[in-house]
């Protein structure tokens, strides 16, 4: 009679017993599933800096790399900084610092091992003051801070994309193209994995207090012609986006269909995409 009262209790406690164990099981997988989430999503997650966010398109590339949860830490560094009350969402990743570009030994640009840099800084010889001044702005300040953000580490990928301008020819006998074709080629030769080109049109949509006749009048014109062809015009804000698809992508994510090309020497290739890429790029997630 006492055993078969133990037997109850007995089959009761080691039903609990399983219970309890396949519970520690079913716990333990959930543990080990989010960790793999949580390594996976660490591995995915990237750093980007911006040189140049203060300017038209610049801003729309800060604006974009704040609101996406591609980039977990990113770095606004420049002569300015965006104001903080003109920042609305991603305030918590963002880290600026105003740095001197005839300084960059103390600017700190290496040390955030930044997966993509992205540099949207370029100046013109009017706002400049001289072709001098100009070349000094526009090429090597450019150079110069994209060196100082290249890591040191060998076995770190990076990425650096580059806003130029179309007709971009560093042989050419204009001051402009010519400066904008240098700076490519020496962004190429630096030695970063991959090197980014843009070669936009005309910049619609922009905010400039300063517009001049012949540009306003040149951009009348190109909005015309753009009824017609891809390659005449785009908005900041389009381009911005744009910019930033292409340095999470890569070279390798880019799709077929914005046309994008090689070009540059051996050992210092770099992809081209014109005003007509931007634009499909630019609408990717819109598709």
């Amino acid at each position: 009679m006492a055993l078969g009262l133990k037997l109850p209790a007995f089959s009761s406690l080691l039903v609990i017993s399983l219970v309890a164990l396949a519970a520690f099981f079913v716990s333990n997988t959930k543990n080990t599933k989010t960790l793999e989430i949580l390594e996976e999503n660490m591995a995915a997650s990237q750093s980007a800096l911006i040189i140049g966010a203060t300017g038209q398109t610049g801003r729309h590339v800060l604006q974009t790399l704040l609101s996406n949860p591609h980039f977990t830490h990113v770095g606004e560094y420049g002569r300015r900084v965006t104001p903080s009350e003109e920042i609305t969402v991603g305030k918590d990743k963002l880290e600026q610092k105003v740095i001197d570009f005839e300084k960059l030994s103390e600017s700190g640009l290496s040390q955030g091992k930044w997966d993509v840099v992205y540099i949207t800084l370029g100046t013109t010889k009017a706002n400049a003051g001289s072709a001098e001044a100009f070349e000094k702005i526009d090429r090597e300040y450019v150079l110069n801070a994209a060196k100082a953000a290249k890591s040191s580490d060998p076995t770190r990928t990076q990425r650096i994309v580059y806003l130029s301008s179309m007709g971009a020819n560093p042989t050419s006998m204009f001051l402009y193209p010519r400066s904008k074709g240098l700076t490519e080629q020496g962004l190429a030769e630096l030695g970063y994995n991959e090197t980014i080109i843009f070669r936009p049109g005309y910049l619609a949509g922009t905010n400039r207090k300063d517009h001049r006749l012949a540009e306003t009048l040149f951009g009348k014109v190109t909005g015309v012609l753009s009824a017609i062809s891809d390659n005449m015009e785009i908005k900041v804000s389009a381009l911005g986006k744009a910019i930033f698809e292409a340095g999470k992508l890569g070279s390798a994510g880019l799709p077929s269909s914005i046309g994008a090309k090689q070009e540059g020497k051996e050992g210092a290739k770099f992809t081209v995409i014109d005003n007509a890429g931007a634009l499909k790029l630019s609408k990717l997630e819109e598709s």
